[in-house]
């Protein structure tokens, strides 16, 4: 009976649970704070609790996804000089295997760019939590 016992035991016993690592690019604190937010640490149920990284200028975008191990890239595609939209265009063109893209931009109307930038999910402001998480949400599901 006591080797029955230990066979139960042994089966409910949980493996660590996966983590999504996700690049947060924006030369704005207070976007990047309200990015983080609105996702949360898990964007759905059924996802992964999310490590974020957060990156202020291109170049530590491009050093750090080199580095490799993330699973969704979100760019601010209202960032100064060199935007989320050049910087995913970038990224596309120059990293093996670039994780997906998902932009953040100011209108509606600027989705033709990030098509152009070989995006794979965009996100108008004014951001709405539901939307945000879900469009997270989505990306993360294909990766993990």
């Amino acid at each position: 009976m006591a080797a029955g016992v230990d066979v139960v035991e042994a089966s409910t016993a949980k493996a660590p649970e996966r983590r999504a690592s996700v690049l947060l690019y924006s030369d704005d604190r207070a976007t990047r704070a309200e990015i983080r937010t609105l996702v949360g640490r898990r964007a759905s149920i059924d996802t992964p609790l999310i490590d974020w990284v957060e990156v202020a200028s291109p170049q530590a975008v491009i050093d750090t996804v080199k580095r490799g191990g993330f699973d969704l890239l979100v760019l601010d595609g209202e960032t100064p000089k060199i935007g989320g939209i050049g910087m995913c265009r970038t990224l596309k063109t120059s990293i093996y295997e670039c994780p997906p893209v998902m932009l953040l931009i100011a209108r509606q109307q600027d989705a033709w760019l990030a098509s152009w930038s070989e995006a794979d999910a965009v996100v108008a402001a004014p951001f709405d939590p539901v939307e945000l998480q879900e469009t997270v949400a989505a990306q993360l599901r294909s990766e993990v």
